[in-house]
Order: structure tokens, then sequence, then C-alpha cells
């Protein structure tokens, strides 16, 4: 009875750990020009993206958890209007070793700045986002401040090898929500370039 409890058991978190990872895939991202690709490094082109913004002067992992939940608050309808928005992907923050930590929300393509509700607190800013072309590493497992400076690293190097001049802000996107198992993550270090 215990071994067929514990197979029924395994077989539900492995149930649902899959419909998790389904339920990502029909997140809105914002679309991208791939206009070359290198292994793990792409350049991209966007558009102009519309955003919402907070920060915190709290420590990487501090900072972006408690920027989430404001932001997620905001899209969960804790605004001046009480609308839903649908939430997105990626998760766009600054870099582990700035002194304040810039946590964004991309909007679905259907918001503009004008048309977004207003915030209820002044630790929200909605603003556009022009990165225009950028250099991108993706990498799996969970965006840890060790494993961020290794890829842009990597990505610097790159950009260097290849004679490509870029920003001195790299930023890192997060795809998917806290409870997806790390072999299924995905995240990026992007910087805009020349």
């Amino acid at each position: 009875m215990i071994k067929v409890i514990t197979i029924i058991s395994i077989l539900i978190g492995f149930l649902m750990m899959f419909w998790r990872v389904y339920s990502e895939l029909n997140i809105y991202t914002p679309k991208y020009e791939i206009i070359s690709q290198n292994n793990y490094i792409e350049i991209r082109r966007y558009n102009k993206l519309n955003v919402i913004t907070t920060t915190e002067p709290l420590p990487y992992k501090e900072a972006t958890h408690s920027g989430f939940r404001t932001l997620a608050n905001y899209i969960f309808g804790n605004n001046k209007d009480n609308i839903k928005i649908p939430m997105t992907a990626p998760v766009i923050t600054s870099f582990p070793n700035n002194e304040n930590i810039d946590i964004a929300f991309i909007m679905n393509e259907n918001y503009s700045i004008d048309n977004l509700p207003k915030p209820k607190t002044e630790k929200i800013t909605l603003q556009e986002l022009e990165l225009g072309k950028v250099a991108v590493i993706k990498f799996g497992l969970w965006a840890t401040p060790k494993r961020i400076q290794t890829k842009k690293n990597r990505l610097e190097t790159y950009l260097n090898n290849n004679s490509i001049q870029y920003s001195t802000e790299f930023l890192v996107a997060q795809y998917n929500s806290p409870w997806i198992m790390p072999p299924f993550r995905k995240n990026e270090i992007l910087v805009s370039i020349n």
C-alpha cells in the first residue's frame, strides 16, 4: 500500500510540474527579430517595450522577490482602476551588484503607457524601454548572482572577441515562475549593442 501511495504521489508531482511548464508556454513574451546566432548567444532587435518598474535598495535575491510582489499586486488588480492585467515574461532586473535593483514587467502589446491603469503606489512607474539591438546569452537553472556573473563574463568575451561595442548596463531576464524546476528554467543576460 505504501508503494502505491508513493508512486501515485510521484506521478502527481510530475503531472503538476509538466502542467506548470505547459501553462507558461501561453504567457505573452515580446516579439523580436533574430539577426544572428552562435550557440547560446543571439543578436536580436526589439521594438520599443512598455514596462512597469519598481526599484528595491536590497540585495539581489530579496530585491527581486520584493519587487516581483509589488509588480504582481499591480497586475492582479491592485491599481486605481482595479483592472487585472495578464502576466507576461520575462521579468527583467538590473545586475546583482548594483546598489539598487530595478525590476520590470513587460506589458502585453495591447497596452500602452496611456491605457495602463494608474498605480496606487509611487513605488511603481510606467515607462517605455528601448532595448533596440541587443546581444543575449541564454542559460538554464536558477539565475543566482554567481551564475549571472559567469554568463555576463562569457557574453562580454564574445562581444570583445568580435569587436562589438556594447553598453555598460547588462540586464537579467527570467522567464519562469518560482515553481518551475531548475532543469526547465529559462534565463538570459541582455546588453544593448551598437
